[in-house]
């Protein structure tokens, strides 16, 4: 015979399906409700980038800083060795515009990276399978930055002004002015 109680096994089988339960719940809000085939109202666009940066799979794609899909895969092609982006969009944003652009953005300084879609005035709509063709690459910050820090004048490596105005005609602009009667301020 059983020591068991019905009321501990009844607690011990109500916990189990809390638990259970919780679980489901927890994955469900973890993939944005879309468990495989189901929820999976999403379709597909892709895009060309010459330079991704850090952007990963299941980066978000957004609009306005609102989120409207993800990152569904990165390939490479092999004859135009540019990267191919597959971006899967939720369904309820089936009415964006065939010039839609992108471009590989960063929240914030050392953020994560995401793909920022700019509609345009196109009244045809992307469909399932399109390609968007305005697309910018991703900026290197460090050499940005770097490019900026090390420029200078002639004296380091930058160009001169007269490098920079060959034909000479920054000294012909306060003769111009003069001409047009407007004076540049006096000083």
């Amino acid at each position: 015979m059983s020591n068991r109680s019905p009321r501990i096994e009844f607690a011990v089988g109500a916990f189990l399906l809390l638990a259970l339960a919780s679980l489901l719940v927890l994955a469900i809000s973890s993939t944005n409700g879309k468990l495989g085939w189901f929820g999976g109202n999403d379709y597909e666009i892709t895009a060309r980038f010459s330079n991704l940066g850090p952007l990963r799979a299941n980066a978000p794609v957004k609009i306005g800083g609102v989120a409207i899909g993800r990152v569904s895969h990165i390939t490479l092609d092999p004859v135009k060795l540019d990267s191919v982006v597959t971006l899967a969009i939720d369904a309820r944003y089936d009415d964006l515009p065939a010039d839609t652009s992108a471009a590989i953005l960063t929240s914030g300084l050392l953020g994560e990276s995401y793909v920022g879609l700019q509609p345009g005035g196109d009244p045809e709509p992307l469909k399932a399978g399109d390609q968007i063709f305005l697309t910018q690459s991703s900026v290197d910050l460090i050499q940005m930055v770097g490019k900026y820090m090390f420029s200078g004048g002639a004296d380091n490596g930058g160009a001169s002004a007269e490098d920079a105005d060959p034909a000479g005609q920054a000294d012909d602009v306060p003769a111009y002015l003069q001409e047009s009667g407007t004076t540049p301020p006096k000083e």
